[in-house]
């Protein structure tokens, strides 16, 4: 397929390297950022694109990979495309690009990227959807080329799987930024509570997590719990998470 890319942050950038490395033609790279597009264009030999006016007409697919709040925007730039055209955002609509497209879809890695660190693209889930069998017979194809985890899923389940991945993910990296937080101010390094992070995530690859839950909170330690609470009298902020975490934890008891 000849594939134009709208995007050159994270999930474009590790999406446009699987699909090079399955034999797909990714052709242009746009970012309204000229360097930014030309740094992924390197890496896959297509050309860098800033204009959205210079998008090639005759690819068979386009992937926007933008901010959501920037996909109907991008999508305008391509009403007279013949080829399908895709977003890759886990809450917005397809409606939002059928509205301006012929050929829709959605092409939802469920992951989260950085792009110093590689991931292999065969285990990431992807959540396709697309607005006739056709399309979605295409988007199939080439996704079941880069992954083995390829779902069908329609827009509000989509929504529902983003918002539990902002649960499972989001949320718990930025309580280990917090935990990295309360080591450094007391002389301790965060390399010592790594182990116990990856155990964490070891034990929910074969249990269901409310299984696994451990901590004074599930014990309904009290007394460790105020202990907790009082040393974080100067963190506020923190004091009224931890708080709400453990109140959370204990409504696992009733």
């Amino acid at each position: 397929m000849k594939i134009v890319l709208l995007g050159s942050g994270n999930v474009a950038t590790h999406l446009a390297k699987a699909l090079k490395a399955k034999g797909e033609d990714v052709v242009q790279v746009y970012s309204p950022n000229l360097n930014n597009a030309k740094l992924l264009a390197d890496l896959i030999t297509a050309e860098a694109i800033s204009d959205l006016n210079e998008v090639k007409q005759n690819a068979d697919l386009y992937i926007i990979s933008v901010k959501d709040d920037a996909i109907e925007t991008v999508s305008r730039s391509l009403k007279n495309v013949s080829g399908l055209v895709v977003h890759t955002s886990g809450t917005t609509d397809v409606n939002i690009l059928s509205s301006q497209v012929k050929k829709a879809g959605v092409l939802y890695p469920l992951q989260t990227f950085s792009k110093g660190k590689e991931v292999s693209f065969e285990n990431i889930p992807l959540c396709i959807e697309a607005n006739d069998e056709s399309q979605l017979a295409i988007l199939n194809n080439l996704a079941t080329k880069i992954s083995r985890q390829v779902y069908g899923l329609g827009g509000e389940k989509r929504k529902v799987l983003h918002l539990a991945a902002v649960f499972a993910c989001n949320f718990p990296n930025h309580l280990y930024a917090l935990a990295n937080k309360i080591l450094s101010q007391n002389g301790l390094d965060f390399e010592i509570i790594r182990p116990l992070i990856a155990e964490t995530a070891d034990k929910v690859m074969s249990n269901l997590p409310e299984n696994v839950q451990t901590g004074p909170a599930i014990r309904a330690d009290e007394s460790t719990l105020n202990k907790h609470l009082s040393m974080l009298t100067d963190m506020p902020e923190l004091q009224n998470i931890y708080q709400t975490l453990s109140d959370s934890i204990k409504l696992t008891l009733k």
